[in-house]
């Protein structure tokens, strides 16, 4: 048997039998048969990988079962295996799995532990399906089970009103980009009478050129299709204009944040694009969509990333930043920098969240970086992880020696923007820079505010409860509304004098340590397959490689190489300047450029706008159908009006009703001569 069947449905079954068990099993059941249905699936998923590292495998679909035959509709559940499925197979199940162990000590409090374990496995499960599909109605399958997944993540702790309303955003701000995603699907099965990848591929080419009519005009088939396929990518991977519900979704556990941010749902949008890239390469005006919105994104999330106080949003801006660059790289044809970003984001950015988790576990679920502080001695695992973490984001390296993860694959895709000699590409580039410099400064205020300077934690509130034993780990019926994260343990001190942040137990600090390797080494590692190898060999055609972008690569100019490290050291010394050396000086720079800070720090009023325009006349259009349309119209004539009118003739009836024998005799006489007068005259 196909090991890509115990990969993809062994998490599934670890689902059932948690979820439908509960509390029944017990925790500690439950979290070890997800947990190991997991490490499973990431044991058989590594030799796939290696394999087609080495050039051993080919490409294979595994049958599963005859899905859906309906006249020339049809399609089979089938599992494809190739290059591009291999890294997602490693970086999902990797991911996931060490989130699941992660969980064990941060979760350990929390009463609904085997629901949580469930819901991640059920995730995992969806997130497999997508990158796994043979077909576009399977990947759609696997599109809307993460965001159902993420739903129920997301709002886990569903007395907490914030969690509940950032599941319903995240579920509504994606049903706009699925929109698109599912328009994108019918217009490609109605130009290529099948829903089947690899035939719509293999045929996309002969519709170049060609017009379709849409919304009553003639436009460019493969352009239409492209872009609307690509809107359902901007909800999902959170791009400018749908990424509003990204940050919000950190009312969630962290291990759910890193396991949205870092390996699954977010990551979705690149795959696809990736995977139907010889249908974006028949329209140069798609891919100057996808340049645009991801360069802008990649520029917009590190400018707001640069004012958060919240340590999980800031590295949640930085999620989006990220995207941007996956897209824009993919939007000038490179494919395989894309993807190989993405593979190195996995780790650096599922580090920093639990990192960003271990922070606030020692912290007692505080997660406003101003009561931080002094904390590399107290928590010095976390901090050399976070540091690992930080060092690959910001793409600290040499050119022609050696660097962290980030550092091989932004570059990378920084030069392939520039290198793509497209006008686009030019924006793209710069677009990028700036944000590596921005990346830079906040990655390093975020490490400054936490990890140096004198400890800040008096001056907060949760510190204040937690050493007085007045806490909370995790939202109740008695306390729905407090933000909350973490399980901690330790007595009450006195103030807050003698409180001393504790490290994390080792069901959190192993995963760290792991992914600080991933960190650290899978860019020097996997390089050079994934975009320095200039025939694409190791991708065997399952995505677009342009060797002639390849080889533009080593023809860039000296400083393109150098421009990413010298904005990166740009970023620290800025950052060191204002939270180190001179700490007064953020306060003046508020102080000037009030306006600037202001609209930065509310998120360029994304919220804001969008609450004016679709928000609230759709909560008016709604109460006026409610109160006038439906209470005042339909209710009033229909039901309420019948039993008015029932109620009316009753008291009529009530009338006549004198109870005399007379009276209906007379009724009675009535009634014969009337019935007799209408025959005889009839």
């Amino acid at each position: 048997m196909d090991p890509i069947l115990f990969i993809v449905f062994l998490p599934l079954l670890a689902a059932a039998i948690a979820g439908l068990g509960n509390r029944a099993l017990g925790n500690t059941v439950a979290k070890s048969l997800t947990t190991g249905a997991l490490f499973i699936a990431c044991a058989l998923s590594w030799p796939i990988f290696l394999s087609f590292l080495s050039g051993e495998a080919e490409a294979h679909v595994v049958p599963v079962f005859q899905w859906v035959q309906s006249g020339t509709l049809s399609f089979d559940w089938a599992l494809r295996v190739d290059t591009l499925t291999a890294v997602m197979l490693v970086v999902v199940t990797t991911v996931s799995a060490f989130v699941h162990l992660y969980s064990w000590g941060y979760m350990e409090e929390d009463p609904d532990q085997p629901r949580f374990f469930a819901y991640l496995s059920l995730f995992t499960f969806a997130m497999l399906m997508l990158v796994t599909a043979e077909n576009l109605v399977q990947m759609f399958f696997g599109w809307e089970g993460v965001g159902l997944a993420s739903y129920l993540l997301i709002g886990f702790w569903f007395r907490k009103p914030s969690a509940s309303a950032a599941a319903i955003k995240a579920f509504v701000v994606n049903r706009v980009g699925d929109l698109g995603f599912m328009l994108g699907i019918f217009g490609t099965y109605l130009v290529f009478q099948t829903v089947s990848i690899p035939e719509i591929l293999a045929a996309a080419p002969t519709m170049a050129g060609s017009t379709i009519g849409f919304l009553g005009y003639r436009v460019d088939t493969m352009t239409v299709l492209c872009i609307l396929l690509f809107i359902g990518a901007m909800g999902k991977s959170a791009q400018l204009g749908l990424h509003t519900w990204l940050p919000d979704a950190m009312e969630g556990p962290t291990p759910v944040s890193a396991l949205i941010h870092a390996a699954t749902m977010v990551t979705a949008g690149v795959f696809m694009v990736c995977r139907l890239s010889p249908m974006f390469q028949t329209s140069p005006t798609a891919l100057g969509v996808v340049t645009f919105i991801g360069a802008a994104t990649c520029f917009f999330a590190a400018t707001v990333g640069t004012c958060q106080w919240d340590i999980k949003r800031v590295i949640a801006y930085s999620t989006c930043s990220q995207l941007g660059y996956m897209f824009f790289a993919a939007g000038v044809g490179a494919y395989g920098a894309a993807m190989f970003h993405l593979f190195t984001h996995a780790f650096f950015k599922a580090l920093l969240f639990l990192g960003a988790g271990s922070v606030i576990h020692a912290m007692h679920h505080e997660q406003d970086m101003r009561f931080y502080g002094g904390l590399r001695k107290e928590i010095p695992v976390t901090f050399w992880a976070m540091m690992a973490g930080t060092l690959a984001i910001t793409g600290v390296g040499l050119v022609g020696a050696a660097g962290f993860a980030g550092f091989y694959s932004k570059d990378a895709i920084l030069e392939a923007a520039f290198a793509s000699g497209k006008e686009l590409g030019g924006f793209a580039f710069w677009a990028g820079t700036i944000a590596a410099l921005l990346t830079s400064f906040y990655s390093w205020r975020l490490m400054f505010l936490t990890f140096w300077g004198k400890p800040r934690w008096a001056g907060s509130e949760h510190i204040q409860h937690a050493v007085h034993g007045d806490h909370h780990d995790h939202p109740d019926e008695e306390d729905a509304g407090e933000a909350t994260e973490s399980h901690h343990g330790g007595s009450a001190v006195e103030g807050t004098a003698g409180y001393h942040p504790h490290e994390s137990p080792l069901s959190i600090l192993i995963p760290l340590g792991v992914l600080s390797i991933g960190a650290v080494l899978a860019g020097f590692v996997f390089h050079h397959e994934f975009v320095s190898s200039g025939d694409g060999e190791f991708w065997k055609g399952s995505l677009v490689f342009s060797e002639h972008l390849i080889h533009a690569l080593h023809e860039v100019p000296l400083w393109v190489k150098w421009a990413p490290f010298v904005v990166m050291v740009i970023g620290l010394l800025i950052a060191w300047y204002a939270y180190i050396r001179k700490p007064e000086f953020p306060a003046l720079f508020v102080e000037q450029f009030g306006l600037l800070h202001k609209f930065l720090y509310n998120k360029w009023y994304f919220d804001e706008l969008y609450d004016f325009l679709f928000v609230r006349p759709a909560f008016w259009i709604g109460r006026v159908l409610w109160k006038q349309g439906d209470v005042g119209i339909i209710d009033r004539f229909g039901p309420d009006g019948a039993a008015w009118a029932v109620a009316q003739g009753t008291r009529v009836a009530q009338k006549v009703q004198s109870g005399y024998l007379y009276s209906y005799a007379l009724v009675m006489l009535l009634g014969l001569v009337g019935a007799v007068s209408w025959v005889m005259a009839g």
